[in-house]
């Protein structure tokens, strides 16, 4: 019994010594323990928790700059999630932006800077620049998104638009569950301030001027769309552009249903491939 727990203390710290050199395949992990240790908090942090980081920080540096040479991973690891809880930190707060305090009814008027559609397939915009009638622009979150139901939902919207609406709004919700998906964090580093709706015809402020890249997608899923028809056009403009507004509720349960909605996601997987047909027919 003796020589297999000696045997096995053997194995593990050869095993512990071999990731000196497997460092670098470390360094997203460590980073992503330093990552989740911010957002499990339920506060932001104050000086307590920087000065806890701080100190394993420090004794990091130590363990990796002087320490036993059996050390060295431990330190790097320590140093690691340093780095990782500093950096969660610093993304937070450079995405920082206003964020509606009490719920608002009345008009808003906005760049159309995204079409989708929610959960009850109704049309949603997303407007950057908002302005709202008796709020301060310091105080006027950066976008907003709104749903269109009603009178509203027969306007046809179109990429850099202006438009002007009576909506009412709210600050975004957080889980509705313990533990349940975060939409109010979604929304902080989405640089949403506000969610609603608006019932009431949608007027033009302004024609649509450029619209960038967010235009060239809608131009290029209304091109597809053309060419086919109905839900497989939908579907296909969905994979290709990201535009994901012509799916009906009908078809994205049924891909809910035979666990293939994952396809509609524009993701590393999709890009991959992307990029080897590009590299392939190049």
């Amino acid at each position: 019994m003796q020589e297999q727990v000696q045997w096995l203390k053997q194995r593990l710290i050869h095993a512990w010594l071999k990731q000196r050199s497997e460092i670098f395949n470390w360094v997203p992990v460590c980073l992503a323990f330093g990552i989740a240790f911010y957002f499990s908090l339920p506060t932001e942090p104050d000086w307590r928790y920087w000065a806890f980081v701080l100190t394993v920080e420090g004794i990091g540096l130590a363990i990796a700059r002087w320490g036993a040479e059996d050390a060295t991973p431990l330190g790097w690891a320590m140093m690691l999630f340093a780095v990782g809880f500093s950096l969660a930190v610093a993304r937070a707060h450079l995405v920082s932006a206003p964020v509606l305090d009490e719920p608002y009814f009345g008009p808003v008027q906005g760049r159309i800077a995204g079409i989708d559609r929610s959960a009850k397939d109704a049309v949603r915009l997303l407007l950057s620049e908002p302005r709202f009638s008796g709020i301060e622009p310091e105080k006027t979150p950066r976008r907003v998104r709104v749903a269109l139901h009603g009178e509203a939902a027969d306007f046809r919207p179109e990429a850099g638009q202006v438009v002007i609406l009576e909506a009412r709004l709210s600050p975004p919700a957080g889980p509705t569950e313990p533990s349940g998906f975060d939409f109010q964090r979604q929304s902080w580093f989405a640089g949403l301030g506000a969610v609603g709706y608006a019932r009431t015809p949608v007027l033009i402020w302004e024609e649509a001027q450029g619209g960038g890249v967010f235009a060239f997608r809608l131009w290029l899923a209304k091109v597809i769309q053309t060419h086919l028809n109905g839900q497989i056009g939908a579907i296909a403009a969905a994979i290709a552009a990201g535009e994901r507004s012509g799916i009906s509720q009908e078809t994205l349960d049924a891909l809910r249903v035979s666990n293939l909605a994952h396809l509609l996601a524009i993701s590393g997987l999709h890009m991959g491939m992307l990029a080897g047909f590009v590299y392939s027919a190049v």
